[in-house]
């Protein structure tokens, strides 16, 4: 019988990327992969794991202990946890969790593959077992962060910035198209400082031109653009490129000038606004997507206010809202309290959501006869599920084609018309 591993993997599709490449080298020593898998056969399990915010750890924790319960009852051999949790808190959970077998932080693939009797191939490291449908793929063009937000553990647990270089990243995205990727999304902890670390000027700008010259990838898009700073290149060539979506995720955090010194974001009010409509003057047909963090110490009601003033007023095509959550070693944890309660971070996040699902369909209802060239994910039942390049693959809404004879398949781009608009998704029928 085959050996056979199991690797899960939590958190965000950065983690995706470090489990693909994991996954990869286990292929090339011999292993039978299987991702996110309740298959009984599979021994040996590998859990990437997420620290990033309470939440976010506490499934971390819980994932491991089924794991381990498992183990015990004799169904599993080996645990192995990695990621950023095992990073962070690895002595504690050592101590208080020995069945594990072994844990890994974020950069210990070289020491993770040969416990599971591999050799670690350092000429397959642009290599990747994709978890995800064929036709797309993250690609992660750096590690680390050096903003140092009040509120972000990220730097404690992924350390500094550190871009990879222009070579590797057209090496890696030549692979995954002859793998049969069209759609690539480039992420990292903050895309927009790319290459200020190798070539002392950021580079995002040259990084996505080259991407977009190689054969085989048709959409490029920019997650996790840091606002402070951005580039003012890089809205000419989202506008002019037309291999580029015209689409970027901005995590904006906050409006209020007050609450955005207090996490240190390196911008107030009048930037963002400017910002904004900057983007919005140079590419008119942007979508843009930002996130919203709600709560953090210091956000008086005033602050909050001003936060949903503008989520009405700026009608974001997407936005995602956390509550805060302190996070030990951050500077947020050491200089303020965490006066809010957990009841009214709840209740601000909500309303906020329940005021971004009006403006969300608002803007549905403006596509409504319009055409679009989508992609396919996935065909289920008499549907065909895609997205046009103003949706990002997992976190944004879907396009609902019904089928009527037509044989399509997933990776395929056609023309369709939408015909209905709700909240969170579209309908439409292939022109």
């Amino acid at each position: 019988m085959a050996k056979k591993v199991n690797v899960v993997t939590l958190g965000c599709s950065k983690n995706v990327v470090d489990s693909e490449v994991l996954m990869h080298q286990l292929d090339k020593g011999g292993w039978e992969i299987v991702h996110n898998s309740n298959d009984p056969s599979a021994r040996v399990v590998v859990i990437n794991t997420c620290g990033f915010i309470g939440d976010a750890k506490e499934e971390s924790v819980e994932t491991i202990l089924g794991f381990v319960d498992a183990k015990g009852k004799g169904l599993i051999d080996k645990i192995y946890v990695m990621g950023c949790l095992s990073q962070r808190y690895r002595n504690e959970l050592e101590a208080e969790i020995p069945e594990v077998d072994g844990f890994f932080g974020v950069s210990d693939l070289p020491r993770i593959v040969p416990e599971l009797n591999v050799t670690y191939n350092e000429s397959e490291v642009n290599r990747r077992w994709l978890t995800t449908p064929k036709h797309y793929a993250f690609l992660k063009i750096s590690e680390g962060c050096n903003w140092g937000c009040s509120f972000c553990a990220i730097p404690l647990i992924r350390g500094k910035h550190v871009s990879r270089p222009i070579e590797s990243l057209i090496d890696e995205t030549t692979k995954l198209a002859n793998q049969g990727v069209k759609e690539l999304i480039v992420i990292a902890q903050d895309t927009t400082y790319y290459g200020f670390d190798i070539y002392g000027e950021r580079r995002i700008t040259q990084l996505l031109n080259s991407l977009s010259q190689i054969d085989g990838i048709e959409w490029i898009r920019l997650h996790y653009a840091y606002p402070s700073a951005f580039p003012d290149d890089l809205i000419a060539e989202i506008n002019s490129n037309p291999k580029i979506c015209k689409y970027i995720d901005i995590p904006l955090q906050h409006i209020n000038t007050q609450v955005l010194k207090m996490m240190r974001r390196g911008i107030n009010r009048e930037q963002t606004i400017d910002l904004i409509e900057k983007i919005r003057k140079n590419i008119p047909e942007i979508a843009i997507r930002t996130t919203f963090l709600v709560g953090h110490p210091g956000e008086t009601l005033e602050a909050y206010n001003e936060l949903v003033d503008f989520v009405k007023d700026y009608q974001f095509d997407r936005v995602g809202a956390f509550a805060y959550s302190e996070e030990e070693g951050t500077y947020a944890a050491q200089k303020f309290t965490d006066s809010i309660s957990n009841e009214e971070k709840t209740r601000r996040v909500d309303k906020l959501m329940e005021i971004q699902q009006m403006v969300s369909l608002e803007l549905n209802q403006q596509r409504v006869w319009r055409t679009f060239k989508v992609i396919i994910d996935a065909v289920e039942g008499h549907y065909a599920v895609c997205r046009t390049e103003f949706d990002s693959p997992e976190v944004d809404q879907e396009v609902l084609v019904k089928l009527n004879g037509n044989n399509v398949k997933p990776g395929e781009f056609h023309t369709v018309r939408i015909v209905e608009a709700q909240e969170y998704d579209l309908f439409g029928e292939f022109v």
